[in-house]
């Protein structure tokens, strides 16, 4: 619901298609989704890289990132778990307009959450990662100890512990990083965008 009131959309002379074409890529929203510890920042990491390497307009979005500073308003209640995702869907987008690849690593534990950023963009131009690993191997990754102190009740609404997570039904993309390497992942990735028509071979 907007509140704000007396407020015009103002268009710009410039396309999206024009920044594409300017770009040499299309652009999309790539968003990785999964488990605390399975691996999206990582291989969002990874893909920004390999992206920057050939030369196509590309932007990442941390979850962790965006809570210092856009979101830090915000805590992970389901309300605030909504509100981040819906703030974080509508920035994506922009970017989208702007012609650049972006790719975003958050929990977004809700269905409901990530098809409504779905919504916001073009047919195509929305890419869900569902980055696969057990929450066996997500707690034995976990250098800050965030599962311990969920399991103890020190962190409360905590993904996969005490707060559900559900899973993509029709992803795009799947990846299993306790069988995949990094590289292998985003291999597969990279295919995945150039067979969509994002990327050039």
């Amino acid at each position: 619901m907007t509140k704000s009131k007396n407020i015009v959309w103002h268009d710009s002379e410039v396309a999206k298609q024009d920044r594409q074409k300017q770009f040499g890529n299309k652009s999309c929203i790539v968003w990785f989704t999964g488990l605390s510890g399975s691996g999206k920042s990582t291989l969002s990491v990874a893909l920004e890289n390999e992206l920057f390497k050939r030369g196509v307009a590309a932007y990442r979005l941390d979850g962790d990132n965006i809570r210092h500073g856009l979101n830090n308003n915000l805590g992970f209640s389901p309300d605030d778990r909504t509100e981040n995702i819906r703030r974080v869907g509508e920035v994506a987008k922009l970017f989208v307009d702007a012609g650049v690849i972006t790719m975003t690593a958050f929990i977004s534990p809700y269905k409901a959450d990530r098809d409504a950023v779905r919504e916001l963009v073009d047919s195509g131009e929305f890419i869900e990662v569902f980055v696969q690993c057990s929450l066996e191997e997500c707690e034995r990754r976990d250098v800050k100890g965030l599962y311990a102190k969920a399991r103890s009740g020190e962190i409360k609404n905590f993904t996969g512990i005490s707060a559900p997570y559900e899973e993509p039904s029709k992803p795009e993309i799947v990846v299993d990083t306790e069988r995949q390497t990094i590289k292998e992942c985003i291999t597969h990735i990279i295919s995945e965008l150039e067979q969509r028509g994002l990327l050039t071979a």
